[in-house]
């Protein structure tokens, strides 16, 4: 498991170990927000750090979307990173030999996707059926060593906002029909001047 954020975010690590995550690694932040081009650049050079050590993951699976921002691109720009093939939006997943089959559901169905590993996958939530944590997982993930890096990159260089433009209010004219019953009439005039009748 791997995270970058503030050490609080530590404790969502743990709380992963209780559930089955083998090891946890942070990324450790001052708690500045990062844009998702800054964060997939230090999640990339930790999983290359990783790698040169173990040898390549077959699958990394990252979330769809951030909960705060929503903006579906940190597992797609780690892909890139990477080299590696990626789909996001998955509602299910298998291991099939050499490869990943993830389906995706669309309008009136699903579509069945097959990437040759190693690969990424971005889930969305409800892939799997919520787990908690037992007695045992929750004894581990109190003595679990979470492994703690800083990041490799700074955030400048990402996105940044140069300017915001509010569009010109526009003026108004609202006429009064009248009330009630009376104003029926009225409404229909109205409809027939507009060219609507």
């Amino acid at each position: 498991m791997l995270t970058l954020g503030p050490a609080e975010a530590g404790e969502q690590l743990r709380y992963a170990i209780s559930v089955g995550a083998d090891e946890a690694h942070l990324i450790a932040t001052a708690g500045e927000d990062w844009d998702p081009q800054s964060t997939a650049t230090a999640l990339s050079s930790r999983i290359r750090d990783l790698e040169a050590e173990r040898g390549p993951f077959d699958l990394i699976l990252f979330g769809n979307e951030s909960a705060d921002a929503g903006g579906y691109q940190v597992g797609i720009r780690v892909a890139h990173h990477l080299n590696r093939p990626v789909i996001s939006g998955i509602k299910a997943v298998t291991i099939d030999g050499d490869a990943v089959v993830a389906r995706r559901e669309i309008d009136g169905g699903f579509e069945i996707c097959r990437l040759v590993l190693p690969a990424i996958v971005a889930v969305k939530e409800g892939i799997n059926l919520p787990r908690y944590p037992t007695l045992p997982g929750r004894l581990k993930a109190k003595k679990a060593v979470i492994a703690e890096a800083g990041p490799a990159v700074t955030i400048s260089g990402g996105l940044q906002m140069q300017i915001l433009r509010t569009p010109v209010e526009q003026k108004t004219t609202t006429r009064t029909l009248g009330h009630g019953a009376e104003a029926a009439p009225a409404v229909v005039d109205l409809l027939e001047e507009l060219g609507l009748l």
